[in-house]
C-alpha cells in the first residue's frame, strides 16, 4: 500500500497569541467587511446586531479565522480616514471579542497605528496587509514589536490607480521574487510567522489573475502558507457576464483549482461552500493505492 502525497500533508503552524493555527489541512477565513462601499453588497456589515450574526456563522459553518476590515479597498475607492477605521473597527471586534473571546481574528489594514492599536486594545491575532507595508513605512517594526503573525499581500499600485492598465513583463516571475525579498525583509526583523496572498484583482488584468492561479504551485518553494481571496471577484462574474451576488459557483471552482494548487487558507465571504470545498478535495487526496 502506498499513501499518495499531497500539499494536505505537510504540516504548518501559526503562533498567534498564544494560540496556535495548524495549517496541515488548509482552513477558511471568513470575511466581515464594516465598510459601506465593498464591492460585494452581500459583505457588508454596519449594526451591530448583524457583525454578532455574521461572526456566529462563520465560526458555525466551520471557518476558523474571522477577518475584520473597515477600509475599503475595491478599484478607485476613496479610503477613509484612520480615525474612522478605528472607529468602525472598534464597534465590530467588540462585538466579536465579547460573544466569542476565543475567536482567532484577523485585521485588514495597511496603517501600522491600526494595527498597533487592534492587537493592543482587542488581541487581534493576525495582520491582513494589502500593501505589504509599501502603504505605511512603519508597518514592519510595528508587526515585528507585536508579534502576530503577518499576511503579506502582492499589490501593483494602490487601490486608486492599481487597475490603471497595469503590466508586466512574466506575472509569476515577478511576484515570486516580490515574495522573496519581503520575506527576506521580514526575516530580518525577526518576523517569522508570515503567509503570501498573490493579491488577486490588485494590480491584475483578467490574464494575469488567471496566469497566476494556473502557476499558484509554483509558490509552494517558498514554504510559506498561500492565502487566496477570489471570493466573488470581476476575474468570476465578468468573464460569466454575472454580478458578484451570483459569482458563488465560479467562486467554489476557482477556489478548488487553488486547493489543488496548494492554497492554504480561503478567503470567502460564503463559508459552508469554501469548507466543503475542503473537504472535497481532501478526499480526493486523502487515499491510498493498493497495489
Amino acid at each position: 500500500m502506498e499513501e499518495i502525497h499531497s500539499f494536505f500533508s505537510a504540516k504548518h503552524t501559526l503562533s498567534c497569541r498564544g494560540k496556535l493555527i495548524d495549517l496541515s489541512d488548509p482552513i477558511v477565513m471568513g470575511v466581515i467587511n464594516v465598510s459601506p462601499d465593498s464591492f460585494y453588497s452581500g459583505s457588508r456589515y454596519r449594526m451591530k446586531y448583524r457583525i454578532f450574526k455574521r461572526a456566529k456563522e462563520v465560526l458555525y459553518q466551520g471557518g476558523k479565522i474571522i477577518d475584520i476590515g473597515a477600509c475599503s479597498t475595491r478599484p478607485r475607492s476613496t479610503p477613509v480616514s484612520a480615525t474612522e477605521e478605528i472607529k468602525r473597527l472598534s464597534k465590530a471586534l467588540a462585538v466579536v471579542r465579547k460573544h466569542f473571546p476565543e475567536a482567532i481574528v484577523s485585521v485588514d489594514t495597511y496603517r501600522a497605528s491600526i494595527a498597533k492599536r487592534v492587537v493592543d486594545d482587542f488581541a487581534v491575532n493576525i495582520i491582513n496587509d494589502i500593501s505589504a507595508g509599501a502603504m505605511d513605512k512603519n508597518m514592519h517594526e510595528t508587526i515585528a514589536k507585536l508579534n502576530v503573525p503577518y499576511i503579506v499581500m502582492h499589490m501593483k499600485g494602490t487601490p486608486q490607480n492599481m487597475q490603471n492598465d497595469p503590466k508586466y513583463d512574466n506575472v509569476v516571475k515577478e511576484l515570486f521574487s516580490f515574495f522573496s525579498n519581503k520575506i527576506n525583509e521580514l526575516n530580518l526583523l525577526g518576523i517569522n510567522d508570515i503567509l503570501i496572498d498573490p493579491g488577486f484583482g490588485f494590480g491584475k488584468t483578467l490574464e494575469h489573475n488567471y496566469s497566476i492561479l494556473k502557476n499558484l504551485d509554483s509558490f509552494r518553494i517558498l514554504n510559506i502558507p498561500i492565502v487566496v481571496g477570489l471570493s466573488r471577484k470581476s476575474m468570476i462574474y465578468k468573464p460569466l457576464e454575472q454580478k458578484p451576488e451570483n459569482a458563488l459557483n465560479g467562486t467554489t471552482v476557482l477556489n478548488t483549482i487553488a486547493l489543488l494548487n496548494g492554497a492554504k487558507i480561503l478567503r470567502v465571504h460564503d463559508v459552508k461552500e469554501a469548507v466543503e470545498a475542503i473537504k472535497m478535495v481532501s478526499l480526493t487526496h486523502n487515499q491510498t493505492i493498493t497495489d
